[in-house]
């Protein structure tokens, strides 16, 4: 009794909670792809990775305008955050509609290019972008002010929608896989916006001033660019290997990815955590240092299990997972583990970096996605090759990333001296 009234007693912080929807949104997310990986065997389930790999460069693409609205949501006072956010809506509605007439004028080419059945399904998708950046400028202002459990409940409406929907379509009508995945992520845009923080903006309200433009200005290019190299690290292989393998061998790399990229999504958690305090305790003069090696021993500590437990039962996984049909891929489970551990380790750095607007981390992101890129262009003999490429490219990224932080570490002790 003692013990239930001490749980009792003992709050949960908002922190603690979003920490614990994030793990349920991405526990629901792996359940919706293991399902449809069982469901439609590996090759069309190839097809679905693509658009699911579509799903996550849409993602990032958009958590440029979510990031931005987070830290300034930190530093720009109240009497101009309505006009603030009023500009960030528009501004990311004009792009979201621009990007998805684009996906739509090109599903024929873009069905081409990945050897997909339909070009229905960009179609859909396409009509969907605009939504998914109004959700993203939304949920951007809940990180930033820390209204954790609204941010939670707008990824799990997301998340729950996407589900529900896709699977009950499955279940009661004959309709091309592809169709349904793509109807069931347009849905689940909708019920992510909720709940909705309508921008408030009014005569009254101060304009924010050019001085602070510029830094949103710059700091919204700075966070494109390096959105654009999570995007070439983080997906570009999946969509690489659809066209440069047949549909079968795609689908078995899908899951592959799927099963080893679980550590990157428990890092992102840590990543939405990090850039509003990062920034506050900026703001507040108190050393930041701190709360980046927290960050990165929780990470170390969760991919070392990962990797150990990819390593001593891969079958195991594999088939618990997605299936025997899958086996194939146990030989490079850990491997591919390794390569996405690498890379949610480098990953916290940049984030970190890019909270203080330093911007070379950044560009070393870049560089070394681009290295991956190229490295996968040239060899992709085989699905190991392939992985293989990408290990080396996450190990060079991580060592120039820890060395750039010794650097700065020694840079900051001399000024201080």
């Amino acid at each position: 009794m003692q013990a239930v009234a001490l749980l009792k007693s003992r709050k949960i912080s908002p922190e603690q909670i979003f920490m614990l929807s994030v793990l349920i949104v991405n526990g629901g997310n792996y359940v919706y792809n293991l399902v449809l990986g069982r469901i439609l065997g590996p090759a069309q389930f190839a097809d679905a990775a693509v658009l699911i790999t579509f799903l996550l460069v849409l993602s990032f693409v958009a958590m440029t305008f979510q990031l931005v609205t987070a830290k300034f949501s930190v530093l720009i006072e109240d009497t101009k955050f309505g006009a603030f956010t009023s500009s960030i809506y528009k501004n990311a509605t004009a792009v979201g509609i621009g990007l998805g007439i684009l996906i739509v004028v090109f599903a024929g080419e873009l069905q081409a290019l990945f050897h997909t059945s339909t070009s229905s399904m960009f179609v859909i998708f396409g009509i969907g972008v605009p939504l998914y950046f109004i959700m993203s400028v939304n949920r951007g202002i809940f990180q930033g002010k820390k209204e954790f459990k609204s941010l939670s409940i707008t990824y799990q409406g997301e998340m729950i929608s996407r589900l529900v929907i896709t699977l009950s379509l499955i279940c009661l009508f004959d309709i091309q896989s592809s169709i349904v995945i793509a109807i069931g992520i347009l849905l689940s845009f909708v019920f992510g916006l909720f709940p909705f923080k309508m921008p408030s903006f009014s005569i009254k309200q101060e304009l924010v001033d050019p001085t602070r433009r510029k830094q949103i200005r710059n700091f919204f290019i700075l966070t494109a660019f390096y959105e654009l190299t999570q995007i070439i690290i983080n997906n570009s292989d999946i969509l690489m290997v659809k066209h440069y393998f047949e549909s079968y061998e795609a689908g078995l790399y899908a899951s592959l990815a799927l099963i080893g990229r679980i550590v990157y999504f428990i890092a992102w958690m840590f990543v939405m955590l990090l850039l509003p305090t990062v920034v506050q305790l900026k703001k507040d003069g108190k050393d930041t240092a701190p709360i980046l090696f927290k960050y990165l021993g929780y990470i170390a500590i969760i991919a070392s299990i990962i990797i150990l437990g990819c390593a001593l039962f891969p079958k195991t996984a594999i088939t618990l997972l997605f299936g025997e049909s899958y086996l194939a891929m146990a030989p490079l489970l850990w491997k591919y583990a390794l390569a996405t551990g690498l890379f949610a380790l480098s990953n916290i750095f940049a984030y970190y970096y890019l909270s203080l607007d330093k911007y070379i981390p950044v560009i070393i992101s870049g560089v070394f996605g681009m290295l991956q890129m190229g490295l996968v262009v040239f060899f992709h003999d085989s699905l190991e090759q392939v992985v293989h490429m990408q290990i080396i490219a996450m190990v060079l990224l991580l060592v120039i990333q820890l060395a750039f932080f010794v650097y700065e570490q020694r840079i900051a002790k001399v000024a201080n001296a």
